[in-house]
């Protein structure tokens, strides 16, 4: 649908003022909607078709009765795309149309410079509606009841991902071999006269005899090493029919198409929020628009006790490394400086700012982002602090203002989404072809009775008994499902 001429010509006076900024963006292609339009979008995940499941129409009657309440409201929702695709609602008011047009074009930027985005699929509104139309297929041959209930269950293990997956090329191992299948020892360089002192024969012997007794085993164990991609090695794997297979690799492509949206929250929301507030109070708003802007922004970017808000910490953080690298205040000459009225005052008019914050945009992820760039000074100003349950109280308090517990906090949050790292180990335990999982415990706790679902869904899909090993109370411990119920065992 064409934008109206008015809106056409903010759009084109707006893309301008974006790209005199140097952001660099896709073709963005704007959509004008009702309301209930874009609340049926978004329960879509911001794509117009989707395959058929119960979960988006729950989604769907949520957002419908949220706008309806007056609880909440769909601004803005754009699709990293080539080109990309935005939504505008008919009824928002016109200063709201040029704050989500800004806001908009700072998304497709990011969207398409930023590192973690770069193996996305750019042409994924074809691709999501190539999927909806084989799963309709499937529905059509098998009945909807069973093809949605197998959608749930993929749907139950989509965050068993690897993240990183998509940046790591495989290759195949290159390995000397001996000719009785295992790895050459290693033999140092040494002149003939000296060989059988630096390479003693027995020695190597011995070595010979322990990379065989490694390669066999390595060739014994299945998979040979630790897979982190679980529902890459059920696709492969598992005892799945033809149409089961594809779609939980449809559930597989389009958890990798969205993670690098978990990722980079923060900073994606915080430089969307960076650029519509330069662009607007710097180049748009007329003087009667200027209460209506500052009233919607301020909620944009508020805070509430006990929640993290992405579009303010990414806003504000962006600002302070704009502000630190115009000034220097950066550097072992900066760090090392203990006093603190100095610090406040430092400035050696560097105006690197806007260079630091395009880089930054351009590498980083949250996690990195807040780890290199979250400062105690930082932490002070916007008041971070820890909160945790009181049992005397039988309240949430703050429990820590210390910047340590407050960035350790944060990224302990951030890692890997707050989820458990889950690992395949084995997926003939005990030689019964029975899966074993390993929960590498880095902080990040293993709830007994979220592992005791997911083992039940993964039991559906392997057909064997399944088995997770984790941590609970500082002991190793083993948590397996047969089919018909649960056991709990401990591990020496």
């Amino acid at each position: 649908m064409d934008l109206p001429a008015e809106l056409e010509q903010l759009r084109v006076e707006i893309m301008g003022y974006a790209q005199g900024y140097n952001l660099d963006f896709y073709d963005t292609i704007f959509e004008l909607v009702e309301y209930d339009q874009l609340n049926e979008i978004a329960s879509y995940g911001g794509f117009p078709t989707r395959y058929p499941h119960w979960r988006f129409g729950m989604e769907y009657q949520e957002l419908a009765k949220g706008y309806e309440y007056g609880l909440q409201k769909i601004y803005e929702l754009v699709i990293n795309n080539d080109p990309c695709v935005a939504y505008l609602m008919k009824s928002n008011k016109l200063v709201d149309q040029k704050l989500v047009m800004a806001h908009v074009y700072a998304h497709c930027d990011f969207f398409k410079n930023n590192l973690w985005f770069s193996q996305t699929n750019r042409k994924m509104m074809d691709q999501m509606a190539n999927h909806a139309t084989h799963v309709r297929r499937y529905v059509e041959q098998f009945g909807p009841e069973v093809v949605e209930d197998f959608i749930e269950t993929c749907l139950s293990l989509e965050n068993l991902i690897d993240p990183h997956q998509p940046f790591i090329k495989r290759e195949s191992e290159a390995v000397q071999n001996n000719g009785s299948g295992g790895p050459s020892p290693l033999k140092l360089q040494s002149k003939p006269y000296m060989d059988s002192f630096i390479n003693p024969p027995e020695v190597l012997e011995e070595q010979a005899r322990i990379n065989e007794e490694k390669y066999r085993k390595e060739q014994e164990r299945f998979p040979r090493f630790e897979e982190r991609d679980v529902l890459r090695f059920l696709i492969n794997h598992a005892p799945l029919e033809k149409w089961q297979a594809e779609i939980l690799s449809i559930i597989r492509d389009e958890a990798y198409y969205f993670a690098p949206q978990g990722q980079t929250k923060i900073m994606n929301e915080g430089w969307a929020t960076f650029w519509h507030s330069r662009i607007m109070t710097e180049k748009c708003l007329t003087d009667g628009e200027v209460i209506d802007y500052a009233d919607h922004h301020s909620g944009t970017v508020a805070t509430s006790p006990g929640r993290l808000n992405p579009y303010k910490v990414g806003v504000e953080l962006f600002r302070d490394i704009e502000d630190r690298w115009n000034k220097g205040k950066f550097g072992k000459e900066y760090d090392e400086c203990d006093d603190w009225e100095t610090k406040q005052r430092w400035n050696k008019n560097l105006g690197l700012g806007r260079e630091k914050i395009f880089e930054v945009r351009k590498l980083y992820n949250d996690l990195m982002f807040i780890d290199a760039f979250l400062t105690p000074e930082f932490c002070r100003e916007h008041k971070l602090f820890v909160y945790a349950y009181n049992d005397r109280s039988e309240m949430y308090e703050i429990s820590d203002r210390e910047f340590k517990q407050v960035k350790e906090k944060l990224l302990s949050n951030l890692t890997n989404f707050g989820q458990p790292f889950i690992f395949v180990e084995n997926a003939n335990y005990l030689n019964r072809g029975e899966l074993y999982l390993l929960h590498k415990h880095e902080g990040i706790e293993l709830q007994t009775d979220e592992a005791q679902d997911t083992l039940s869904q993964l039991f559906k899909i392997w057909k064997r008994p399944v088995h997770i090993e984790t941590v609970a109370d500082a002991e190793q411990v083993l948590l397996s499902f047969n089919g018909e119920e649960h056991s709990h065992k401990e591990l020496n």
